[in-house]
């Protein structure tokens, strides 16, 4: 059966479009149909989604292809590619901890358009395998592109890819909360993995005025999505823009108080009614 993917990738635009993902971003919607994210996308991955016994179930690319083909391009649609770092292969429905996706194309372009049209060098923490390094390419042409991942047999797949289809990009083996000295200063950092605690590496590599975005864990059941902007010295001044659902750095799997990362209490908060009682807000009391 054939499928046409350029249509696909075109209407997956389309619907970003509408939502606004690509406003001040010019150039960014280019990159998304230019890339086809289909060549990144194994056979076989997981859904996010549980069948009757608990499993996540999985879409086979041989058996199901127009089904395959269309959740590769649905705009909100994670594809799992790892379950308990490699523990259980995507043959069969399985219990496990997500390890390893894709993210939804949504989330890949909120990003890129948070991190901005920087220039020098960036720095892309959690290869996968490889889709959003080759938008980074596509879209910011000349930087310097380096993209880690700590899994080998995942950034040995990614590099290959990556190669293949021109998007060039120096793809490193390793734990990503070290960063990668070698090419620092960075314009940009984007982290695909949450934390609970930035790693100092990742501001202290950035150049004054450079940009990281990750995602980092929360006391509310979401991570929340990061923009921070550094100032050349190792400390970096930014807000949370927005809820969204990441894996774990693997060094940050095991969390510590939600105090120790900065978190207040719940008797830190309180909230105010306004005098009809239509309306509440909530604050968060001064230390």
């Amino acid at each position: 059966m054939s499928i046409d993917f350029p249509v696909l990738r075109h209407a997956c635009a389309e619907a970003l479009t509408a939502r606004s993902a690509f406003d001040g971003a010019p150039g960014l919607r280019a990159a998304f149909e230019a890339v086809p994210r289909e060549r990144f996308v194994p056979t076989r991955v997981w859904l996010p989604e549980r069948d009757a016994a608990g499993r996540w179930r999985v879409l086979d690319r041989q058996a199901e292809p127009v089904e395959w083909a269309r959740r590769v391009y649905d705009p909100d649609t994670a594809l799992i590619t790892q379950l308990d770092d490699g523990a259980a292969e995507p043959v069969a429905p399985a219990k496990g901890v997500f390890t390893s996706s894709l993210s939804c194309p949504s989330v890949v372009v909120w990003m890129l358009r948070l991190l901005g049209r920087v220039e020098g060098a960036v720095l892309e923490i959690g290869t996968g395998y490889g889709y959003g390094t080759a938008l980074l390419r596509a879209w910011l042409g000349t930087v310097r592109l380096t993209t880690m991942d700590i899994a080998p047999s995942i950034a040995t797949q990614a590099r290959r890819v990556l190669a293949d289809g021109g998007w060039e990009a120096d793809v490193i083996t390793g734990d990503g909360e070290a960063g990668h000295t070698a090419g620092a200063p960075y314009a940009g950092v984007i982290a695909t993995g949450s934390v609970y605690r930035i790693p100092p590496a990742w501001p202290n590599q950035l150049s004054p005025g450079g940009v990281l975005v990750v995602p980092v864990a929360t006391p509310f059941g979401t991570d929340a999505l990061l923009r921070l902007v550094a100032d050349g010295k190792g400390g970096a001044t930014g807000r949370f823009v927005g809820a969204v659902a990441f894996m774990r750095l693997r060094g940050q799997r095991e969390p510590e108080p939600w105090s120790a990362y900065g978190w207040g209490r719940l008797p830190d908060y309180g909230m105010t009614l306004s005098t009809d009682g239509t309306e509440q807000r909530i604050w968060l009391a001064p230390r």
